[in-house]
């Protein structure tokens, strides 16, 4: 299934859908219940589509693809367990909003990547039943200050400026974590090229590891990290996330 988040234009305010081809459906139910294809709404094309989801807590994966692990600082070793940061929620943007560069003298990257969204409840799961607790899979830009991540040696306020966590378009429920193309395109050019079977650490076992760490809840997202290929966004651009099926999650840059 893949479900998208629009703009009602009867209510003027958020609701889901689900996507059957090009064509838009409202949703009934619940999203981490039942939930059903319900009315066309019409061509996909003409709805405004939001991040798809409003989660409660966004934890991030830092440098689990091997090649990226030294792109940044070549002195940088594989991390032998996962280097767990987090985004606020005020950074989140959706499909078509604008990255908005807080500080255009430091290098500001683009960073591609597979996101999982959180279905129920997992404290404490193993890694053989974690793929119970996954509702499905959107894609992210962790879009990164590199000074600032460099300057303060935790990540938070380098990669937590608002707009600086595109999300979208859509959530797909039976997407494959263990092997996914993971794709960014920068003014339409190929910058980052991988698939999720390079992953140091699987969703599975990250599913695991961070719910042995903390609660996580449905709507809670996990950034698995990006791969090789990371480059600098300056005003004017445009920067393209294409994760498996997902759907291409294009933003336009500017400065703040």
């Amino acid at each position: 299934m893949k479900i998208v988040r629009y703009q009602d234009p009867s209510t003027s305010t958020p609701a889901y859908g689900i996507v059957e081809g090009e064509t838009l459906f409202a949703a009934t139910g619940e999203l981490f219940g039942e939930l059903e294809k319900g009315a066309e709404i019409g061509p996909l094309a003409n709805a405004t589509i939001l991040a798809p989801v409003d989660p409660g807590k966004i934890v991030c994966i830092g440098m689990n693809y091997l090649k990226h692990v030294t792109e940044i600082d070549p002195t940088r070793t594989v991390p032998t367990e996962p280097v767990i940061f987090m985004k606020p929620q005020s950074a989140i943007i959706g499909p078509g909003e604008t990255i908005r560069i807080a500080n255009p003298e430091n290098p500001t990257h683009y960073e591609a990547e597979l996101v999982v969204v959180i279905g129920k409840t997992a404290k404490q799961v193993s890694e053989n039943e974690a793929l119970d607790y996954v509702f499905g899979y959107t894609s992210g830009n962790d879009v990164s200050d590199r000074t600032f991540q460099a300057k303060d040696g935790q990540w938070i306020r380098a990669k937590g400026y608002d707009t600086y966590l595109p999300l979208g378009p859509s959530i797909v429920t039976d997407l494959d974590p263990a092997n996914t193309p993971v794709v960014s395109r920068l003014n339409g050019e190929v910058k980052q090229s991988d698939n999720t079977d390079g992953l140091i650490f699987n969703v599975p076992f990250l599913v695991s590891f961070l719910s042995n760490v903390m609660t996580l809840n449905p709507g809670d997202l996990i950034m698995t990290g990006t791969p090789f290929g990371v480059g600098e966004l300056t005003a004017g651009d445009t920067i393209e996330v294409e994760v498996g099926n997902i759907g291409v999650l294009g933003n336009p840059v500017a400065n703040r």
